[in-house]
């Protein structure tokens, strides 16, 4: 199940990130964590912008509505999703979008 806890802001989604992949996409779990893969590289904070643009999409909030808590330069990071609750990112991450791509 992927990390999800609630923080005073909203709710806190735990993210494994795979930069330089072929496309931009949530690619599934990745132990207890969010595995997003991003075509940006890892270098001047582009793959973070990736990440971040990923799942604003995904969870259909605004880009601003995201906070990077911690992992600025690792793959493991820690995403504040301003204003949710843990049961709606789980909700939303479940749905299917247009693509065919589970959330």
């Amino acid at each position: 199940m992927i990390g999800i806890r609630s923080h005073p802001e909203g709710a806190v989604l735990a993210v494994r990130v795979q930069p330089g992949a072929s496309r931009d996409r949530i690619a599934g779990e990745h132990g207890d964590r969010l595995k997003v893969a991003v075509a940006a590289p890892p270098e001047k904070g582009k793959a973070n912008e990736a990440v971040l643009g990923v799942l604003a999409r995904r969870l259909g909030v605004r880009v601003r509505e995201l906070r990077l808590l911690a992992g600025l330069t690792g793959r493991d990071k820690e995403i504040l999703v301003l204003g949710a609750t843990p049961e709606e990112l789980r909700e939303r991450l479940t749905e299917t979008d247009t693509t065919g791509d589970h959330r």
